[in-house]
């Protein structure tokens, strides 16, 4: 049996749904989506518990910091090896695998009686998730059409900012209401019941085994060493361009979920509970646009392939411009107004990334080749960015820090129109050499 595929008992049903050419890929994706949202309410929910931990466990900061900072350091750490171990196993099974663990986790995290528990849990929270983005869009990206591949990998992406407002909202609900542990089983139970259907209706798709060039007349191996891989997921610039491209730009909502509840106490003279609710609305914001930024960029580039990626230039280069007007502005409701604005473009860009190296890289590394856009992003923006916000806040002040920082965006930006220079002879290229695959 070809590892790669679903075991048997699922394939009466998946076969059911396959008969719906237009409704599977949609299920698909709403099945697919459901368990993005389980993944970042399972990861996020932690900021809505911390108080209630601090009160009952008397844990320090520092301690506290480590809940939330061992789910993406384990995250960044494996993501690459488990995406490919999903490529070689298959993505069906490792998502529902992916999703038990990290819901099991989750539930755990409520039954940890002091604080080794509870870190060792949140770490099993982290290994669940680790490859779980870059597995559910390769099948994605296998389900659905080119012409729409920005379009769906941004709404599926845009799961994570919405997970994460809804961890915190939901948790801090449940925990104000029932207890801090009530809220992790709350938030860890329904992904459960996502990844018993998973399997029995989501077919897989048979991995593509990397092969040179058929006009070379080489013979691929069966199993790709980590070089040739390697070499598959950094064969082409428009590609590299954009792991750049997309790493620099999450360093714009990273440090907006990071920093806005303190800029808004500080300048805006909210309280906590405003602040925090209006940095949610800028969270939602950055959602939308992810959401629908990757179907703009399939609408405008249908014609004309290199504005696939000239669009999230635009998105970059619109990001700095009204962030940085927003925060040199004096507080008040035009300031306020602009941040919200510039929420909306912050994270267009991820569907459109997410499609551009999909088009250019084998299908067979497609886990991989969203695993490195994931790394990346975690690497260049995800990490650094609220970080140097601090750093230029102790120096300079937070506003004037928050003023400087989108100038990451304004590099992005010159990345993506960089990768759009070969964006169209890359894609091309693949295109050509997956059809003399399938010829032979």
């Amino acid at each position: 049996m070809n590892p790669s595929l679903p075991a048997p008992a699922a394939k009466p049903f998946s076969a059911a749904f396959a008969r719906l050419p237009r409704a599977y890929p949609w299920v698909v994706f709403a099945l697919t989506f459901g368990l993005m949202l389980s993944d970042y309410l399972s990861r996020q929910v932690i900021g809505a518990v911390i108080p209630a931990l601090k009160a009952d466990w008397g844990l320090l900061d520092s301690q506290l910091a480590m809940l939330v900072s061992v789910v993406a350091l384990v995250v960044g750490v494996l993501t690459v090896p488990m995406s490919l171990v999903a490529d070689r196993w298959g993505r069906v099974r490792s998502i529902t695998l992916m999703a038990f663990v990290w819901c099991l986790a989750t539930i755990a995290c409520g039954l940890a009686q002091n604080h080794g528990q509870l870190l060792w849990a949140r770490a099993f929270v982290g290994l669940g998730e680790a490859a779980y983005g870059a597995a559910g869009a390769a099948l994605l990206a296998h389900v659905f059409p080119a012409r729409q591949r920005a379009a769906v990998l941004g709404a599926f992406l845009s799961a994570s900012l919405f997970g994460s407002v809804l961890g915190v909202v939901l948790g801090g609900v449940v925990a104000a209401h029932s207890g801090w542990r009530m809220a992790f089983f709350v938030v860890g139970a329904p992904g459960l019941l996502l990844a018993l259907i998973y399997p029995f209706v989501v077919r897989d798709y048979t991995t593509v085994e990397l092969t040179p060039d058929v006009a070379r007349g080489g013979e691929a191996p069966k199993r790709p060493g980590l070089a040739q891989v390697a070499r598959e997921v950094f064969a082409v610039r428009s590609g590299n361009f954009t792991y750049l491209a997309s790493g620099l730009q999450m360093a714009m909502p990273a440090m907006l979920i990071a920093w806005l509840p303190t800029y808004f106490t500080r300048y805006h003279d909210m309280d906590v509970k405003k602040a925090g609710l209006m940095a949610g609305v800028a969270v939602l914001a950055a959602g939308i646009g992810m959401l629908f930024g990757g179907g703009l960029a399939d609408r405008l580039s249908r014609n004309h392939p290199r504005r696939r990626a000239l669009v999230p230039a635009a998105y970059s280069l619109l990001t700095a411009l009204i962030l940085i007007v927003a925060f040199a502005l004096p507080p008040g409701p035009l300031g306020l107004s602009m941040i919200f604005l510039g929420a909306l473009f912050a994270a267009a860009q991820g569907g459109c990334s997410s499609a551009i190296v999909c088009d250019v890289t084998h299908p067979g590394v497609r886990a991989t080749v969203a695993a490195t856009m994931t790394l990346a992003n975690n690497l260049i923006g995800l990490a650094p960015g609220p970080l140097i916000v601090g750093v230029l806040s102790d120096l300079i002040g937070l506003k004037l820090a928050l003023t400087l920082t989108p100038g990451l965006a304004l590099a992005a930006a010159v990345c993506f129109v960089l990768a759009s220079r070969s964006y169209e002879f890359d894609a091309a290229a693949r295109s050509r050499a997956g059809g003399a695959q399938q010829a032979a």
